[in-house]
């Protein structure tokens, strides 16, 4: 899959920006307003009580803040902050590594948890319950189980799978938020505060056209702003007005639904050479060339979300919207 710059996964050149622009507290983070007083009350009740806080799992499509959230519940219980992905815990011994050097109250954050092994997600269990690691050691006759005692911390896990998690694991987070795409008028304080801190001058009609076509997703709004910040600095007098921030995106090839080229591949080849639908989900990555998975995890949620397609049982179908946006009569509609 060739790179995105709307993908609301996160690049590999973008990790600086992001921790720049990133929020350090829970009266910086925007949106997401169930989930942060939750949260603040949960904290106020640990720090009080002087233990770490619960296990927290915070599901949700890419981008949408769960690094930074983690980030901040380390900030807001003045603990250290340790990270890791699923993908990296290949053995139980990459898990105990880990865990026998934190401290207490410290904060683990596990990226994709859903991805960990059946047996690293075993060794867990006992960690997050009993703070305890069982650890096979030896071979053969001499082979033995250890018990190693584990500073009391926080487990911070995050998935973009939720479903693919398992019920024993699911089950032992005390903490449990699914983070939503963000609406228009939030993206558009995420665009103001960003861009106080780049230093690139903005209006507000420059702030409503970036948010209006970022997906629902504060990674984009951030990624866009970089992006038109070169843009105005170099077409413009470096401010950001409406028409600037519509020529820019135009320049980037984002139009006014937050559609990029593969986007519009997606939805136009269901209306073209299926009719409107509905195609199944191997049936269009065909048509499209893309990995079924990468179809239905990066490009379905948002095109779902905001109501240009259908994921029925009998596949996906694009709506009236969709047709009213390509300027096509729906006549193929069923």
């Amino acid at each position: 899959m060739t790179e995105r710059l709307i993908t609301n996964r996160a690049m590999d050149d973008e990790r600086g920006l992001e921790n720049v622009l990133r929020p350090q507290t829970l009266d910086d983070y925007i949106g997401q307003e169930k989930m942060k007083e939750s949260l603040r009350v949960c904290i106020e009740a640990a720090k009080r009580r002087k233990e770490p806080l619960d296990h927290a799992i915070f599901y949700g499509p890419p981008g949408l803040g769960k690094t930074t959230i983690a980030h901040i519940i380390a900030r807001e219980m003045g603990a250290s902050f340790r990270s890791t992905s699923g993908l990296v815990l290949a053995h139980a011994g990459d898990l105990a590594a880990i865990l026998t050097n934190l401290q207490e109250h410290d904060v683990l954050f596990i990226d994709e948890i859903h991805r960990l092994p059946a047996s690293v997600e075993e060794a867990l269990y006992p960690a997050m319950e009993d703070y305890q690691l069982d650890l096979v050691i030896g071979q053969g006759p001499t082979i033995r189980t250890v018990k190693f005692d584990l500073p009391r911390f926080t487990l911070v896990g995050a998935t973009t799978r939720a479903g693919a998690l398992t019920s024993p694991l699911r089950d032992r987070f005390g903490l449990v938020y699914r983070l939503e795409f963000y609406s228009p008028s939030q993206l558009e304080a995420i665009v103001t505060r960003s861009a106080e801190v780049l230093g690139v001058g903005i209006d507000q009609e420059g702030a409503a056209e970036i948010s209006r076509r970022a997906r629902g997703t504060p990674r984009i709004v951030n990624r866009l702003i970089k992006r038109l910040r070169d843009y105005a600095q170099i077409k413009a007098d470096g401010h950001i007005t409406k028409q600037v921030a519509q020529e820019g995106l135009a320049w980037i090839g984002i139009d006014e639904a937050g559609f990029d080229e593969m986007d519009r591949k997606i939805l136009l080849t269901i209306i073209d050479k299926f009719n409107g639908g509905p195609v199944g989900v191997e049936a269009l990555a065909a048509a499209v060339q893309e990995d079924k998975g990468t179809l239905e995890d990066v490009y379905e949620p948002y095109l779902i979300q905001a109501g240009f397609l259908d994921r029925t049982g009998r596949g996906r179908q694009v709506t009236k919207l969709t047709f009213d946006h390509f300027k096509k009569p729906p006549t193929m509609l069923i």
